[in-house]
């Protein structure tokens, strides 16, 4: 989602999007703009957000209604708002209270802070990883493939494909004991 919405608005994708929209978001000036919240449940759903970028944003972008960092900081506080509130419903939901970033947007200081509160007012603790290591998901997706060939699942290249939109919730992981949750 970040990276989509970045290349929407023109943001470099160096050092990464997310960096330069966490940036953008810190400047000076930036105001709320309302952009679309869609939590059911555990799930969350972006698309709205991204539409509303992509058709909305952009001509009020364009014609100088809005700035970057008005959408930056927007987005921010909207999509880690999301994040909190399935987060806060999972640790209840598992009655844990620890919570661990990763990820790229794992990076986000605003999204550390936000998560920090959330976990503080549980009476919990947070890990947020250090940057170098939620730079990218590349190295959990290599992981998962070494289970998975340790385990004799083997998908032959012409099989293969690449999507954005892959929902890691229909992996069927055989490498995994089968986990019964328990509330305290």
């Amino acid at each position: 989602c970040l990276d989509r919405f970045a290349r929407c608005i023109g943001l470099s994708n160096d050092p990464s999007p997310g960096y330069n929209i966490e940036l953008e978001a810190k400047k000076p000036g930036a105001k709320f703009l309302e952009l679309p919240y869609v939590v059911k449940g555990m799930d969350v759903s972006f698309s709205g957000i991204l539409t509303f970028v992509e058709q909305e944003a952009k001509q009020k972008l364009d014609k100088g209604l809005v700035t970057k960092s008005d959408l930056c900081f927007s987005l921010q506080e909207t999509l880690f708002a999301m994040l909190v509130e399935i987060t806060e419903r999972a640790m209840a939901h598992c009655g844990i209270n620890q919570v661990l970033i990763v990820g790229g947007v794992g990076c986000n200081k605003r999204l550390q802070d936000m998560m920090a509160e959330m976990v503080k007012q549980r009476g919990g603790s947070l890990c947020a990883m250090d940057h170098r290591y939620c730079i990218d998901n590349g190295a959990m997706i290599a992981q998962a493939g070494i289970f998975a060939l340790q385990h004799g699942i083997v998908t032959e290249m012409k099989d293969s494909w690449c999507t954005q939109r892959f929902r890691t919730d229909k992996v069927e992981a055989i490498w995994r004991p089968p986990t019964v949750w328990k509330h305290d």
